[in-house]
């Protein structure tokens, strides 16, 4: 487990990998806004992610699925996944990100969404890389994270849900679930909520010491509903990181779910530090 630690430790996550976490975000909110779940425009959201993934390596899939939604009727959703395996009888570390973006907004989505859409790609594409030893990763960009009126059984959380079932059917060994969202924000620090697996809170903090952002991260006693819940109600250990204080002033969440949502408040020094302190999380998996 220590040469696990050791590769994962070397793998890093570069300027030039932050780099192309920013370009992809934005390319996706230039081209892809709004991003209604389970709408033509989300599917071609996806379809983006998807080659955007395949250009630098691994080998991208569309999960398609339909579901009922809670507003009537029925809409079809897609789900991006990629697998990096490098020895099958390791266990797995799987990173989430949604992609859509808060219908009957008109909302471009920059941080919440595509911000850590495109950290998953650069992620995916330095894993694909490097192949660190000793853990098996699963990729899931998710569609329909956003709730249409209110979260339900059959209203947000689409994506996930569907994720976290086709895992549980696979039976798959998962030693965490990392959902990551609004991690590009200019003032990023970063919140563990409350509803999480304990047990990983304490990697966290260790990934952040190591790298030098304990600062930037915090544990936070609010509960938060996001693409984490499903994998938690599924049994598996799971884990939140966001940034959700986004706003014109500290303690203001004013440019979540609004047409503030823009680029130019994604920094891509924002993503370089998200991405170091995944790297770093990968690597104390690494090592349990």
């Amino acid at each position: 487990m220590l040469l696990a630690l050791l590769a994962a430790a070397a793998i890093g996550f570069s300027p030039a990998d932050a780099d192309l976490a920013h370009r992809t975000a934005a390319a996706l909110v230039e081209r892809h806004t709004p991003r209604d779940p389970g709408t033509v425009r989300a599917r071609n959201a996806a379809l983006f992610i998807f080659d955007a993934v395949n250009a630098t390596g691994p080998d991208a899939r569309i999960d398609r699925f339909e579901s009922a939604v809670a507003s009537g009727g029925r809409r079809t959703f897609h789900n991006v996944e990629c697998d990096i395996v490098t020895d099958a009888s390791q266990p797995w570390v799987v990173l989430v990100s949604h992609y859509d973006t808060k219908p009957g907004v008109e909302c471009p989505g920059a941080n919440d969404g595509a911000s850590t859409s495109g950290l998953l790609v650069a992620l995916a594409s330095r894993i694909y890389d490097a192949r660190p030893r000793g853990l098996n990763f699963r990729f899931v960009w998710t569609d329909g994270e956003e709730c249409i009126r209110s979260y339900a059984e059959n209203d947000g959380l689409w994506g996930s849900r569907r994720a976290a079932a086709r895992l549980a059917d696979q039976k798959l060994e998962v030693r965490a679930v990392l959902c990551l969202d609004m991690l590009g924000d200019t003032n990023l620090v970063v919140t563990i909520p409350h509803n999480g697996t304990d047990a990983l809170k304490p990697v966290v903090l260790a990934a952040a010491r190591r790298t030098g952002l304990r600062d930037r991260v915090r544990l936070g006693r609010e509960t938060v509903t996001d693409d984490h819940v499903p994998f938690l109600e599924r049994g598996f250990p799971a884990i939140d990181l966001i940034d959700f204080e986004y706003g014109g002033e500290p303690g203001r969440n004013d440019w979540w779910h609004s047409t503030s949502d823009t680029m130019d408040k994604v920094a891509k020094e924002s993503l370089f530090v998200s991405g170091r302190l995944v790297m770093a999380i990968i690597a104390e998996l690494g090592a349990l």
